[in-house]
């Protein structure tokens, strides 16, 4: 948590009319850490994402496989932290990553930058994105009661640490829907909600678990096109997001066999893709394989 968030004085003004002069309070307040992380493929630069502290070798596995460059656990040998371009400071905030021989390494080494804000910065086109997919969500028999899902985002928020002391940061938790109880495999946090999935989904790769069969995806934010991407590139059958989805995001859902579901707040829901996936309250909720390679 130490490296997660960072304290910062701060002048607090309360404007409730209580006093003639501004009622000014000096205090204390913590924030989301946001740094910069250089992602290194057998030491040449590959990538850079600006993210919060944590996590990072899940963070680079994940965009790794949202690149499509690895989807097995055996394509990816090694991850280290390395000294920045000095060469002798340690500042954590590089990772170099040592590929298998089932990796799809990049014929040329193109340098990516991306943003707290936008998963797929530097993606030259839609059609190369849309490209990488080794998984067929489509096949999944997952079915998930609309009650259970309807309480995932309430599961979410009691196990975000990082928001509970900051209020800065998104959400994305996995969720294994095979009986009355959703379990919460792996949750994270990060000032990028792209990034937050891209933890989920490394941990996921390094456990050795993709494709991710009979899940649910549940993410704090709004579903936008890069995080349907990064579900169907998973194997996940399910993206629920508490916020709105885009068109682009509902047309890719569709395209790839991901159930999209948005506006997700406990008593209702909208579901944009995949309406066959869900099913009436208190059903059993998987008919899947469970989730395993």
């Amino acid at each position: 948590m130490a490296r997660m968030t960072q304290r910062r004085k701060i002048h607090r003004f309360h404007l409730d009319g209580s006093a003639t002069e501004f009622p000014v309070r000096f205090k204390e307040d913590v924030l989301a850490a946001e740094e910069p992380l250089e992602i290194r493929l057998a030491g040449r630069s590959f990538a850079v994402t600006m993210r919060t502290p944590g996590d990072d070798f899940d963070l680079v596995a994940g965009f790794l496989v949202s690149e499509g460059v690895i989807r097995h656990q055996s394509d990816l040998v090694s991850l280290r932290f390395c000294a920045g371009r000095n060469g002798d400071v340690q500042t954590f905030n590089v990772v170099d990553a040592q590929l298998g021989p089932g990796a799809a390494i990049p014929d040329t080494m193109r340098h990516v930058y991306t943003s707290s804000s936008c998963g797929i910065c530097g993606t030259e086109s839609i059609d190369a994105v849309r490209k990488t997919l080794h998984f067929d969500p489509s096949g999944d028999g997952l079915r998930v009661p609309v009650d259970l899902l309807a309480g995932l985002p309430e599961r979410l928020r009691e196990a975000q640490a990082v928001f509970d002391k900051t209020g800065g940061v998104h959400a994305a938790g996995l969720f294994r829907m095979d009986g009355d109880d959703p379990e919460l495999l792996c949750l994270r946090e990060d000032v990028g909600r792209h990034n937050a999935v891209d933890k989920v989904v490394g941990w996921a790769l390094r456990e050795g678990l993709l494709p991710l069969r009979g899940t649910v995806l549940q993410v704090s934010g709004r579903a936008s096109f890069e995080l349907v991407q990064k579900a169907a590139l998973a194997g996940i059958p399910v993206l629920a997001a508490v916020s709105a989805p885009s068109s682009l995001a509902a047309d890719l859902a569709a395209e790839t066999g991901v159930t999209l579901v948005g506006f997700s707040r406990g008593h209702s829901l909208n579901v944009y893709a995949g309406r066959e996936r869900i099913g009436r309250p208190g059903r059993v909720a998987a008919e899947a394989a469970s989730c395993a390679t």
